[in-house]
């Protein structure tokens, strides 16, 4: 009971006033900033604050293993939308992400992923998505930017880790980047699958060896795929904070 009356009149409230606060500030700028450096830098700061204010701890390992002006793929599982600020906070790179076309629709946030130059991927449109991930693979390439994608295509309700669908190294081939596997575990008991209420707690983010992806062509997506879902499995199995689950195979 007094878990839950801290969140809801501390943690809550403060979350939403860190988000309006610095959403403003990187609105503002947006207007006079074109290239997203400085917004990415802002988001940074308010995912790093969020998790001070949610009393998150977290602990990441392998964050050697990138060069902070590399461009790169990131791939993830995905248990919560606390998923995000936690990548964000702990990869001190220039992310861009892809998210689904209706966020970029919401007053307010949508305009701030266009500025920000998010990318938008629409899901019931094969063509349009298609078109979505050859833009974003000419991002990586001309821009020298990162892409964070969450390949199972949705949270995980128990913490199974889902086949990897394809996209996500179809951009990966078409950039020339490597591929980053990542593991989160954690955060699902920070912010529930189906709750809007944020819990103290501890995350552990492990970040594997680069894959390169040089030499390869679109018809390698699939192999690349089920790689990418081993490489983040093994990197679940040395994590104490989740019970690791798996289905075999990849997704298109």
């Amino acid at each position: 009971m007094l878990a839950q009356l801290r969140a809801l009149f501390i943690i809550d409230p403060l979350i939403i006033l860190c988000t309006v606060a610095y959403g403003s500030v990187n609105l503002l700028v947006s207007l006079f900033e074109t290239t997203g450096r400085m917004q990415v830098a802002i988001a940074r700061d308010w995912a790093r604050m969020l998790l001070r204010v949610s009393f998150v701890r977290m602990k990441v390992e392998g964050l050697e293993k990138i060069d902070p002006n590399g461009s790169y793929v990131f791939v993830a599982n995905h248990l919560s939308y606390m998923d995000t600020p936690c990548i964000l906070a702990a990869i001190p790179v220039q992310f861009r992400f892809m998210a689904k076309k209706g966020l970029f629709k919401i007053p307010f946030l949508g305009y701030h992923l266009s500025r920000a130059g998010h990318i938008a991927v629409p899901r019931d449109n094969p063509r349009e998505a298609i078109k979505a991930m050859a833009e974003a693979g000419k991002m990586i390439r001309e821009r020298g930017i990162s892409v964070l994608i969450f390949p199972e295509g949705g949270r995980s309700a128990d913490a199974k880790l889902k086949p990897f669908k394809e996209g996500a190294f179809y951009i990966a081939i078409n950039s020339g980047a490597s591929v980053v596997p990542v593991a989160i575990a954690g955060s699902e008991k920070i912010l529930p699958f189906g709750s809007g209420t944020v819990s103290p707690g501890k995350v552990m983010l492990r970040i594997g060896d680069p894959i390169s992806t040089i030499g390869m062509t679109t018809k390698d997506r699939g192999s690349l795929a089920l790689q990418l879902h081993d490489a983040v499995y093994e990197l679940l199995k040395h994590t104490d904070l989740v019970e690791v689950k798996e289905e075999a195979g990849a997704g298109v």
